[in-house]
């Protein structure tokens, strides 16, 4: 479980409302100096083990603090076309490597320019596009389900479920894979983790050793997906290497992670102010320039209850207040937090660990305006990178400007 100090390191002893008090909110603050921290510690994993880390862009797809964490990893990671070129456009000398649940007919020939690992869902996607792939130079890998969950109380992140769409079994495998479809194939591919340290790692791997441990010495590579959570502080590093070291000199392929989470972990904030206070029976409730539903969605699809500075668990300290957002749906609701004190309108408040899934999940529900994202230098200098307007909102609806 991530400590939620870790969430507000970057601040350096400093209050938000010193750093930040002077910005328009709701707003997303993204953090260089911590992007550059995780990238020092994936390279290390790198530098020890051979594997190559890629940055898994679903989330954190901020393309202009690429060159950040371009000098630290080996390359990007797509879920289909437009990830793909973004990849290629912004972190120009990494590999970029794509997997989908399916790939599209009329899009494929476009996605074999920007893509260098082709991964697939399926036997019957890997013979129906394998072929042109590897007609285009580029390397080949399948998607396997070990059937092994590790997940607790995130059902809707976990593959290996009963009935899964993600991933070919190894039933599927052998009642589908003829040897002139495995020749196609470089390499194999797994993501069954989510939020979560080596040791589901491990026991993943041993169930991919026991059902396709025939398979592995074939292959030149093994892709272990993401949900690694290698930034956090008390992420067993040493386990994990010793995973890696186990693949690559058991069957002599190169591994490969992508996590997403690890490399912009902690990496950014959510800075927003109340709006209004009301008591509704034993509840205090605050209302927020910031949405759940439409400025942090993970609050409610995952869901769970993001980090928020100087800010106890419910009943922990003098003042309980349910916070929530300013949209129509009931369940814009962040969570039940408390302080020292009584929140006052206008008072300032920071949600941490707000770079991953919040730029490239939220949305415009209600008309609420996107967040301006702002980045802060190494030398503490905040800058703004996009803001938004009605336009914004307007132009994914209709024709007419």
């Amino acid at each position: 479980m991530m400590d939620t100090r870790d969430c507000f390191m970057g601040l350096g002893g400093s209050t938000p409302e010193e750093l930040f008090g002077a910005l328009p909110t709701p707003c997303y603050i993204l953090d260089e100096a911590m992007l550059r921290r995780n990238g020092e510690m994936l390279a290390g994993v790198m530098q020890r083990t051979g594997a190559k880390i890629l940055l898994a862009q679903k989330a954190f797809s901020n393309y202009d603090l690429y060159p950040v964490l371009a000098p630290y990893l080996a390359g990007t990671e797509a879920s289909g076309l437009y990830e793909a070129r973004l990849g290629r456009e912004e972190m120009p000398d990494g590999e970029v490597h794509v997997f989908c649940g399916a790939y599209r007919e009329d899009e494929f020939a476009e996605l074999l320019d920007w893509a260098d690992h082709i991964v697939f869902n399926s036997p019957n996607q890997l013979k129906k596009f394998g072929p042109s792939a590897k007609a285009a130079g580029k390397s080949i890998g399948l998607r396997i389900n070990p059937e092994c969950s590790t997940q607790e109380g995130h059902e809707i992140y976990d593959p290996c479920a009963p009935g899964s769409r993600l991933g070919t079994t190894r039933a599927q495998w052998d009642a589908a894979m003829d040897e002139d479809t495995i020749a196609l194939l470089d390499g194999l591919h797994f993501h069954t983790l989510c939020e979560q340290d080596s040791d589901a790692l491990e026991t993943t791997l041993q169930a991919v050793e026991a059902k396709f441990g025939d398979v592995l010495p074939r292959m030149t590579w093994l892709n272990m997906g993401g949900g690694h959570h290698i930034t956090r502080s008390d992420y067993d590093v040493a386990r994990l290497e010793k995973c890696i070291c186990h693949a690559r000199d058991t069957w002599g392929v190169q591994v490969y992670l992508e996590p997403g989470e690890a490399c912009a972990l902690n990496a950014g904030y959510l800075a927003t102010r109340v709006l209004d206070t009301s008591r509704n029976g034993d509840t205090s409730l605050a209302i927020l320039d910031a949405s759940a539903a439409c400025h942090m969605p993970d609050v409610i699809e995952m869901p769970y209850r993001p980090p928020l500075y100087d800010a106890g668990e419910a009943n922990e300290k003098a003042c309980t207040v349910r916070l929530g957002g300013p949209t129509c749906l009931a369940g814009d609701i962040i969570g039940d937090y408390s302080f020292d004190h009584p929140l006052q309108e206008g008072e300032l408040l920071l949600f941490g660990d707000m770079a991953i899934y919040t730029t490239c999940k939220n949305n415009t529900f209600n008309g609420m305006p996107l967040p301006a994202i702002l980045v802060r230098r190494q030398d503490g200098s905040i800058q703004p990178l996009r803001t938004f307007g009605y336009e914004d909102f307007k132009c994914r609806l209709g024709s007419r400007r």
